[in-house]
């Protein structure tokens, strides 16, 4: 039976999910090394003080929280294209190799120095991660349709290869860059810098996303399911992991190497709300947004004036679940 949802559940749990973001931001401005109350938060966002709390809010606070937000949403959304992708709740773009194309192409460009092409060599990275996996992954030459065990376990593989890859470039690299493109690699968006390009990718995935999610619905049903109700599976499926893709690279670019977000998030929305994916995937994207923000406050507060890799936080809660479902699927 397919899944069902009225338009007004719809909007009062996205309307929820949307508060909770909004006091995670919220917490996540006013929290901090220097602590700035909530009115004040209000006033410097309304653009009415000048000073330290003010420079802090707008050119510190606001935009990392923001960046925190895009990549957060940009992970999650990509792991539950996967997920559907391959119906399976183990499914991520880490597991798939997505992610350790983009971290190995813009590793390669900070090994060279050349730091304006990081993004464009993440977006290559992960495009070539994407080009190999399909095509090892192809079960017959002539037929463009992949089984999923057959496209996870290359994935696997294929996340193997891009990770010896980046233990060469880190061994090659310049001593006086190792820290930093290793604390980048566990995760850091203290240089995240401008919010507005993973928000602008993130709004564009979900757009493109929630204009399939009918074929979507049916997809997660099973392939022949949703071939007998007209659905183009090879053309879907292309579409689903290119947007993985396109999601997984702009968060690496922003913020360096981030696991378990797409993993977690994309299965809690879906035991806590079913599969209909014109709720799963906004929802998806709304709470790995929040729960990266609280992860990212968390590891700039818990042992300030330290800072921890936000990677690191996320690992620890993503790997009990991850065990926990492996055994629950096993």
């Amino acid at each position: 039976m397919r899944p069902t949802l009225t338009l007004a559940v719809t909007l009062r749990t996205l309307a929820a999910l949307a508060v909770v973001a909004v006091l995670a931001l919220a917490v996540a401005i006013s929290t901090g090394s220097v602590s700035v109350g909530m009115r004040d938060v209000t006033a410097a966002l309304a653009g009415h003080t000048q000073g330290e709390g003010a420079a802090i809010v707008r050119e510190l606070r606001l935009p990392r929280a923001l960046a925190a937000f895009g990549v957060g949403g940009l992970l999650a959304l990509a792991g539950a294209l996967m997920q559907i992708l391959l119906r399976n709740p183990l499914a991520d773009p880490y597991v798939l190799g997505i992610s350790g194309g983009a971290a190995a192409g813009a590793l390669g460009a900070m090994t060279v120095g050349a730091s304006m092409l990081v993004g464009p060599a993440a977006f290559a990275g992960a495009l070539l991660s994407t080009l190999i996996v399909f095509a090892l992954a192809r079960a017959d030459g002539a037929n463009p349709t992949w089984a999923p065990t057959r496209l996870l376990l290359t994935g696997v593989v294929v996340a193997a290869g891009w990770g010896a890859v980046i233990a060469l470039l880190l061994t090659l690299a310049p001593a006086a860059q190792l820290k930093g493109m290793v604390y980048w690699l566990l995760g850091d968006l203290a240089g995240a810098g401008a919010p507005f390009a993973s928000l602008t990718v993130l709004a564009i995935v979900l757009a493109c996303a929630l204009a399939t999610a009918r074929d979507l619905n049916a997809l997660s049903q099973g392939a022949l399911d949703a071939a007998a109700v007209g659905v183009d599976v090879a053309r879907v499926t292309l579409i689903l992991y290119a947007l993985a893709a396109l999601a997984t690279a702009a968060a690496v670019t922003t913020a360096g190497s981030i696991g378990f977000v797409g993993l977690i998030v994309p299965h809690a929305m879906r035991l806590a709300f079913g599969n209909d994916q014109r709720l799963l995937l906004p929802a998806s994207a709304l709470a790995g947004g929040t729960l990266l923000v609280v992860a990212d406050t968390a590891a700039r507060t818990v042992v300030a004036p330290l800072e921890l890799p936000v990677g690191v936080l996320t690992a620890l809660i993503g790997v009990p679940a991850f065990l926990w479902l492996l055994n629950r699927t096993r």
